[in-house]
């Protein structure tokens, strides 16, 4: 088995992890530890770990990056290519505002101006990554859940889902409707954890009901 083959699962692991941890901005970390370490320090190095992440998991998928403009498209490759698109924008839109954010690891730069534009891009593009690699991950959700349990598990976690997205108010985010992030830690970490992993499996789930039916009506 290539070496490409057997990383590609821990580092999809790794980038939901890292992707779960960080939706909770600087005050997950600070409540987490009580205040004893700098929680924007770790926020920002987690967020460098997930970018050099998702640069090792394009180079691992690089074929389809130099097949993007080969070959003939129909609905399922166009969905694909705007989903897979989209992921990447919000990756670059979330390290150029990090950046440009960064009071420990990008410091030395000394950027000082666009603060209040970084801080809207960062928020918004942090919600929309979310949506876009759950639906990413929607994509390919039929290699990881297999059998009626699995399936079954999955259905309940998007039902909940519903509520999650709702109760957590994550379509404010996704409209810039919420000036600012507040994170309600108030029902514990572990709720915050499974509303998060709902939310996604709600927009997985989805994406890959739509997938089938758009492979089932291109017969």
């Amino acid at each position: 088995m290539p070496i490409s083959a057997k990383i590609r699962m821990p580092l999809d692991i790794a980038m939901t992890v890292a992707t779960l941890v960080l939706m909770g901005g600087n005050g997950l970390f600070y409540s987490a530890f009580d205040g004893a370490v700098d929680s924007g320090l770790v926020h920002e190095v987690l967020g460098v770990v997930l970018f050099v992440l998702w640069a090792v998991h394009v180079v691992l998928n690089r074929a389809w990056v130099k097949a993007v403009l080969k070959g003939k498209y129909n609905a399922l490759r166009i969905v694909r290519t705007i989903i897979n698109a989209g992921v990447i924008v919000c990756v670059l839109f979330l390290m150029v505002s990090g950046v440009m954010l960064s009071t420990h690891v990008f410091a030395w730069l000394g950027i000082e101006s666009g603060a209040s534009f970084a801080r809207n891009a960062h928020m918004l593009a942090s919600h929309w990554y979310l949506v876009f690699v759950s639906l990413h991950i929607g994509l390919h959700l039929s290699l990881f859940i297999r059998g009626r349990v699995a399936t079954g598990i999955t259905f309940a976690l998007a039902a909940y889902g519903i509520y999650a997205f709702a109760a957590r108010g994550l379509w404010k985010y996704l409209t810039l409707q919420q000036p600012f992030f507040f994170l309600d830690l108030e029902r514990g970490y572990l709720l915050f954890a499974l509303d998060y992993i709902a939310i996604m499996a709600l927009f997985a789930m989805a994406m890959s009901l739509a997938m089938k039916a758009m492979v089932y009506n291109s017969r």
